[in-house]
C-alpha cells in the first residue's frame, strides 16, 4: 500500500504551525559556530553583560542583546551573533 498523499493533509494549522517551528528550532541548532566554544562564548557574554550591552532575564532564561533588542537562549548564538552584529557596525563606519 501507498504511503498517504501530502497532498491530503488533514493537519490543523496549529500542527503545521509546531512542526515548522520544530524545523526551524533544529536548523538553528544545526548552526556552524565552530569558531565560538562554548568557554568562548561563556566568556564573551559574560564581558557583554558587564559591559551592559547583554542583559539576562533569569525568569524567562534569554538575554537580551540591548543594541538590537535580539533575544537568546543560548550564549552560543549570542556570541556569533554580536560578532556578526559588531562586524556590520564596523564595516558601515569604514564605509562613511
Amino acid at each position: 500500500m501507498a504511503g498517504p498523499d501530502p497532498h491530503d493533509d488533514t493537519s490543523t494549522d496549529y500542527e503545521q504551525f509546531e512542526k515548522a517551528q520544530l524545523a526551524q528550532d533544529r536548523d538553528a541548532a544545526l548552526v556552524d559556530t565552530a569558531d565560538i566554544d562554548d568557554t568562548t562564548a561563556q566568556r564573551l557574554v559574560n564581558d557583554l553583560v558587564d559591559a551592559d550591552i547583554v542583559t539576562p532575564v533569569p525568569g524567562d532564561r534569554v538575554l537580551v542583546h540591548e543594541p538590537s533588542g535580539t533575544t537568546f537562549d543560548s550564549t552560543t548564538q549570542l556570541a556569533v551573533f554580536h560578532r556578526g552584529w559588531t562586524g556590520g557596525r564596523d564595516a558601515d563606519a569604514e564605509g562613511e
